[in-house]
């Protein structure tokens, strides 16, 4: 676009995309249109099973897009998931316009926290919640582990755990139950560091208040 002669700064057209400026100070336009900053988006999201976090599935599957499309807010053209929650799994999915926010949130030496509720179709003792903690070898021989582990109520035939991790591997809560020879039923993420999923209800999204905003700055600087 630049060397076609579509971009100027300060009304001189510009072909060289070398040539230095002062994004603070100049005005840069595109076919007489002027470059402005974007707003920073910053979404919580309750997404529900099934909803894939891509722009689009060639299997025609719901993706977390058509959960904001069917809002009808006014978002920016570009926004993007932090972060992995696959296609099964449930809970709390940031969205944001801000790419290197996204990728601080997500990158996994942070070390920060994530929370899941997952319901396993077996009842846990002590010596299954140890070993998560201890940690399993995948058949690739990569080591998998929880950072902590908890019993939260049990049935006849299945129970749910409260499982934190630190890492963020792929798929690692399923991976890790793989090893194990047990099913993972459900997977619900409900809280990313000190951000809680709250009552946000199934498909709904709402933005981060600026408190939530500033903890979780506060808890990637910290990790």
């Amino acid at each position: 676009m630049i060397r076609s002669g579509q971009v100027d700064v300060n009304g001189t057209i510009r072909r060289d995309p070398e040539t230095p400026v002062r994004v603070e100070h100049d005005r840069i336009a595109v076919n007489g249109r002027l470059v402005e900053p974007q707003a920073k988006i910053y979404l919580l999201m309750n997404k529900p099973r099934g909803a894939v976090a891509t722009a689009s599935d060639e299997k025609g599957r719901e993706t977390v897009y058509s959960v904001l499309a069917s809002s009808r807010a006014d978002l920016p053209a570009w926004i993007a998931p932090v972060g992995r929650l696959d296609k099964a799994s449930e809970g709390l999915l940031l969205l944001t316009n801000d790419s290197e926010w996204g990728a601080r949130i997500a990158a996994p030496e942070t070390h920060l926290e994530k929370t899941y509720h997952v319901q396993i179709a077996t009842v846990a003792d002590e010596g299954f919640l140890s070993a998560l903690v201890r940690g399993v070898r995948d058949e690739g021989r990569e080591v998998l582990r929880a950072k902590r582990a908890r019993l939260l109520r049990s049935g006849q035939k299945n129970c749910w755990l409260e499982i934190v991790l630190d890492e963020g591997k792929n798929r690692q809560i399923r991976r890790m139950m793989d090893v194990v020879g047990v099913e993972t039923l459900r997977l619900i993420r409900i809280a990313i560091g000190p951000l809680q999923l709250g009552k946000l209800a199934k498909g709904e999204f709402r933005p981060l208040t600026a408190e939530e905003k500033r903890f979780l700055d506060q808890a990637t600087s910290h990790a």
